[in-house]
């Protein structure tokens, strides 16, 4: 097994650390010993001043305090993001559970896409538009949501789906 992070280009990654980590339930990262905050570490290696967060302490990092998730960078970079996202988080508040009765599942959705929207997400579109069209029997005749998910953006428009 490799250890591994996830790093995700940014224009201002403070911002981006303020949304994801409550939305995936991680912690902000504290700086490494010795330091009281990350621009302290980064201008002790070397990173120029110009390139320290101006607007914060240079938090860019997030992890899963249970361990079991992997860390996040937020990397600043000076572009802005152009094309569609090659990869991008689903998120699963109703943890997959096909047990749970479609409008619990629905409501479970909708409670998590208000939540992200208050911390500054967008909604991009829901799929299927009409709720009614994704509702199916399983073989077992129980019925499941066939595809029922909102396509979301973060503050700096990366999309990802709430599920």
């Amino acid at each position: 097994m490799v250890d591994w992070q996830l790093t995700i280009d940014s224009n201002d990654p403070g911002v981006l650390v303020k949304f994801w980590a409550p939305a995936l339930g991680y912690e902000v990262q504290p700086p490494p010993e010795g330091f009281d905050t990350w621009n302290d570490y980064y201008a002790s290696i070397g990173v120029p001043e110009h390139e320290l967060d101006a607007n914060g302490d240079g938090s860019d990092r997030i992890h899963d305090p249970t361990g079991g998730g992997p860390p996040i960078w937020f990397q600043i970079v000076p572009e802005r993001k152009t094309l569609k996202n090659r990869f991008h988080f689903d998120l699963f508040p109703t943890r997959r559970d096909r047990s749970l009765p479609v409008e619990e599942r629905r409501r479970l959705v909708e409670a998590t896409v208000e939540e992200l929207l208050t911390a500054g997400a967008s909604v991009i579109r829901r799929f299927p538009d009409d709720f009614s069209d994704a509702v199916r029997e399983d073989s077992d005749g129980a019925a499941a949501v066939e595809g029922y998910f909102v396509l979301m953006a973060d503050p700096e428009g990366n999309e990802f789906c709430v599920a």
